[in-house]
């Protein structure tokens, strides 16, 4: 079927090609016999680049047909006009007028120079076919019941599952096809990772970066069963949460809230608990973003003026011991569906990045759910099949609401023409619903039929708060019903999910600095040992807006896009409209006992000159400050996603000086408290004499108040600890930190060429200070560790046992069916841009005329199971220690323990490996109560270390390889640089 004409990728440079065999999916695989390899083609039509215009892309969070406001939001467009409109900015038309001049003139120079080039690390290697699901004990049972009923589907039937239905047509915000004749539902996608978005009745949990900072395992798997538990309540099938990644590569990455810090250990074992908490409930999790999305800037095709989304360009074994280790996690927590991202990864797509999905994900960590796409990252049709993509969401196209999906009918006429194989396409679906067998979603005590069967399926409509409203939002279909069933999912009583929230808040709050144990205070004012000569009033100043809730409420603003009073969470899909915010300042001022302290506030940021004595009069003066973040759709002020600096935002930076300096006309003493998407620079005013305590209180969620008064008048002890390093300043963190401000091509290129050294790691290379490392956190009580115990269970190895065979996976026909069986029934009445399976006629459907042939790509060694080779989670070591509790009060201690590998370490082939300093492979908290006549309270602390621990990512075997020779340095301690015991193995 003849198309339009279509441009290619290859090796960097736009060529014209023919068009592929139907006209929605312009992209195909093909080989280049100049690379031997294949390459993952994407789509540039250059005829549609406007310089004039900035078209948008808007990820699954940036809504076209916007829910109606909460009730305590003052919001007054009507739904249908709540889209968020493209405003072109000075510096995005700029930049974008910047690109068509600066081609112009390369062109004129004879030739795309700048494009030739290979990027850093080559082109992504190819691997197919797409491994089959069923391969693992654990979803035995689910694969032989997904395998009978999908041997009962038709080709519509199974593609309709696949598809999405298109943007804003049903509920959620993301909607598959039913198959209403074998009673299998339409499955109900919605975000996000803290919270139910665009739902009513909901708990706005704290942010994944808050969870990452209490290093508590059981309190990540409480905070996702409460998460999973609304969700199921809420009639939702697949839960857009947890985040993995970004990871935090970038300090300023605006998205990094959303994850657990910047550690693949940390990040991988809160996943883990959170995904585990999420399925208990019967809801299938999804980990995201699958891979390397680590900045906002142009993530996205055309979303920042370029026409294609940027590359992260990695080397093979970075990709492996950083950003995927949390994903291997995820996996082996039985983790139904991954989420692919928008960006490139070496110059391919990650939606079809066969090395990504089909080498790394189904084959070698034995994934046995299904992927699916971001909202819009699929950016071809038998491509990304071929690649590994099981899913397409929202079900659109290359545009938003387009209705022109490059599935769909689409896939239904790549089947019969044999451009997708039958056996793909039985694999996408039979892991989706092996994955809703697996999770128990067969149940229908648990998960009601849909209408007409039942009164299942999503009681909540993403687009209007209304009880009556459209069934089809987002087409030209006006019928209307019951949409909102106002459910209450937020628990009642000891089971009420704010009682979560606050633990999990207070447990994520960070003491960085506690001089002459300011910290806590006392409610009634004056200290004991204070009180001498005091006969006036305790006199408490509470300044900053940071303090206070936004005075237009707390949904003013769409998303949370913007940042406008407390900062509880940061904006974007990931954010939710929040029940109720406690706010600081009013709890602070009611939990001071108001006959012996007197309270003066300024809930501003600036100053008044005019009320010098607001601060002078001051024994103790708090101050609140914050830096915000968010997804790339949106922007508040001149942030757009990323944050332009590591600074305190809208003068909060001044603001904290200016107390420091004044408050108690300089003799009185500060306390700073931080809500923060990530780490910001303190080095303006930390060592003031006059700052006495910081607190970093991340973002606490709906129980802001309540959980930093728990901390600041010591019901709870602190215990939070970094999940990231604070640096002194921006330019230590490294020159792969930066954000990628300004495009370097039409594919935009960033180079992961520091390899494994991020974070601390970075710090330790380089022998660097940071201000605050990885892994701190101070406490009101003190501990102490001692009799460091290292034991053995085996030899040193350096490859793990064989992979294991596994289950042979469903077996289906492979015969192409019939056309005419996918032929649209006469008489069905199509909606509007709704994404539909059928055809409308078999004319064109001639066989494939190219067909490649594909060499089965090998299996890897490091796979066979759910996370990997088995035998790479044996346990190797036992390391364990005694924690005591030195001081006067009970506290919990994070203990953390680093391994570091032998430096000397020679491969087979005689190059030497290098290693990290250290790198974090475990933790525990535990709670010791407070020391009393008969000594301290002690605990045993022990870590499994297995073997994965113990190795790294050989490229050459494609293995993980335990280095045999030379000695491991073992230590234990509360931070990434505080390790009082060591030992060797």
């Amino acid at each position: 079927m003849a198309g339009p004409e279509t441009y290619e990728l290859r090796r960097g440079k736009y060529a014209k090609i023919d068009a592929a065999v139907d006209d929605e999916t312009p992209t195909r695989l093909s080989f280049d016999s100049s690379t031997s390899s294949y390459e993952d083609l994407e789509e540039f039509d250059p005829l549609n680049y406007d310089a004039g215009t900035l078209k948008q892309k808007r990820s699954h969070g940036d809504l076209r047909a916007r829910k109606a406001s909460h009730k305590l939001e003052r919001y007054s467009e009507k739904p249908q006009q709540r889209r968020r409109r493209c405003v072109p900015t000075k510096l995005c038309c700029g930049l974008v007028l910047l690109f068509v001049a600066s081609t112009v003139l390369l062109l004129s120079a004879g030739g795309i120079w700048a494009w030739k080039s290979e990027p850093m690390y080559g082109q992504s290697p190819p691997w197919y076919p797409a491994p089959k699901g069923g391969t693992v004990k654990e979803w035995e049972e689910s694969y032989k019941k997904a395998e009978a009923l999908v041997k009962q589907m038709t080709l519509v039937e199974k593609v309709n599952i696949t598809s999405g239905t298109g943007w804003s047509m049903q509920m959620c915000v993301g909607n598959t096809g039913p198959v209403p004749r074998l009673k299998f539902p339409a499955l109900c996608l919605q975000d996000g990772p803290l919270g139910i978005r665009f739902a009513d009745n909901i708990t706005a949990f704290p942010a994944g970066i808050t969870v990452g900072a209490t290093w508590n395992k059981d309190l990540m798997y409480q905070r996702g069963r409460a998460h999973g538990k609304e969700a199921r309540l809420k009639g939702i099938h697949i839960l857009l949460g947890p985040a993995m990644g970004p990871l935090g590569r970038i300090p300023a990455g605006g998205r990094n809230w959303e994850g657990f810090g910047t550690d693949p250990v940390l990040q991988g074992a809160a996943a883990a608990q959170t995904i585990r908490g999420i399925q208990d409930e019967g809801v299938m999790a999804t980990a995201k973003h699958y891979l390397l999305n680590e900045q906002e800037h142009f993530r996205q095709a055309w979303e920042w003026g370029t026409p294609n989304a940027i590359s992260s360009n990695i080397d093979d074994r970075t990709t492996h011991e950083i950003y995927a280790w949390p994903f291997a996690e995820s996996v082996r927590a039985g983790v139904a569906s991954v989420m692919c991202s928008y960006n490139q990864v070496n110059n391919s797509y990650a939606c079809q990045n066969s090395k990504l999905m089909n080498g790394i994900l189904k084959d070698e960590l034995g994934f046995q759910g299904f992927i699916q796409s971001d909202w819009l990252a699929q950016r071809s049709g038998v491509a990304s099949a071929l690649a590994g993509l099981d899913m397409t969401m929202p079900g659109d196209g290359l545009k938003w609401a387009d209705g022109k999906s490059l599935w769909g009918t689409q896939l239904t006429k790549a089947v019969l023409n044999g451009s997708v194989p039958v056996d793909r396409v039985d694999d996408m679906v039979t892991r989706i619903v092996a994955s809703w067998y697996q999770l128990g979603q067969d149940d229908t005590e648990k998960w009601p039929l849909q209408p007409p069967d039942g009164d299942g399926g999503p009681n909540f409509s993403s687009w209007t708060d209304e009880e009556i409203g459209l069934l089809h939002p987002g087409s030209n279909d006006k019928t209307k019903g019951v949409v909102n069933k106002f459910i209450n999912v937020q628990g009642e009583g000891d089971d009420a999910h704010g009682k979560i929230v606050r633990k999990v808040a207070a447990e994520g709050t960070v003491l960085l600095k506690n001089d002459d144990g300011l910290l806590p205070l006392d409610r009634k004012g004056w200290k004991e040992s204070e009180k001498a000569g005091k006969d006036m009033k305790y006199r408490v100043g509470i300044f900053g807006e940071d303090s206070r809730i936004s005075r237009d409420g707390v949904n003013a603003c769409t998303d949370q896009g913007c940042n406008d009073g407390t900062l509880a969470s940061g904006w974007g899909s990931g954010a939710v409209n929040l029940p109720y915010l406690i706010e600081p300042l009013d709890t602070l001022r009611k939990g001071f006992n108001e006959e012996s302290v007197y309270v003066t506030d300024w809930p501003q940021n600036v100053l008044p000159k005019e009320k010098k004595g607001i601060l002078e009069d001051q024994d103790v003066c708090i101050v609140f400050a914050n830096a915000d973040a968010g997804e790339g759709y949106m922007r508040y002020e001149s942030i757009r996603g990323d944050r332009n600096d590591l600074f305190l935002q809208k003068g909060s930076e001044e603001l904290v000086q200016d107390v420091a300096k004044g408050c108690g006309g300089g003799n009185g003493k500060v306390i700073v408290v931080i809500h923060t998407v990530g780490p910001v620079i303190l080095e303006n005013w930390i060592d003031l004499p006059t700052v006495k305590a910081v607190l970093i209180a991340n973002l606490p969620g709906q129980e802001s108040g309540n959980s930093l008064a728990d901390i600041i008048f010591g019901d709870t002890n602190p215990s939070g600890h970094l999940p990231y390093t604070i640096a002194r300043k921006a330019e230590d963190y490294g020159p792969g930190s930066k954000v990628l401000f300004y495009p370097n091509g039409l594919v935009p290129q960033q180079n992961f060429s520091e390899g494994l050294y991020i974070d601390y790691r970075y710090f330790d290379k380089k022998d660097i200070a940071p201000r605050y490392e990885f892994g701190y956190g101070l406490s009101y009580t003190t501990f102490h560790l001692s009799s460091l115990l290292i034991t053995t269970h085996g030899p040193k190895t350096p490859l793990p046992a064989p992979r294991p065979s596994g289950l042979q996976p469903p077996s289906y026909s492979t015969e192409v069916p019939d056309p005419k069986t996918a032929l649209l029934p006469k008489g069905f009445k199509k909606l509007s841009k709704y994404i539909y399976p059928y055809i409308d006629s078999t004319d064109g459907l001639e066989k494939a005329k190219v067909q490649a042939a594909v060499l089965p790509s090998p299996l890897s060694p490091a796979g066979g199971a759910q996370g990997g080779n088995p035998d790479l989670y044996t346990t190797i070591l036992t390391v364990s220690c005694t924690l005591t509790n030195t001081g006067p009060v009970g506290g919990s201690s994070v203990v953390q323990l680093y391994i570091s590998f032998p430096q000397k370490h020679m491969n087979e082939a005689g190059e030497h490996i290098d290693f990290p300093v250290k790198v974090l492979r475990g933790f525990e908290k535990h709670h010791l109560k407070g020391k009393t006549d008969q000594g301290g309270d002690r605990q045993t602390v022990k870590f499994e270390v297995s073997r994965k621990d113990l190795s790294y990512w050989d490229t050459r075997k494609q293995n993980w390889v335990l280095p045999h020779m030379g000695e491991f340095g073992i230590k234990v301690g509360f931070s990434s640089r505080d390790l009082p015991l060591e030992g060797t193995w």
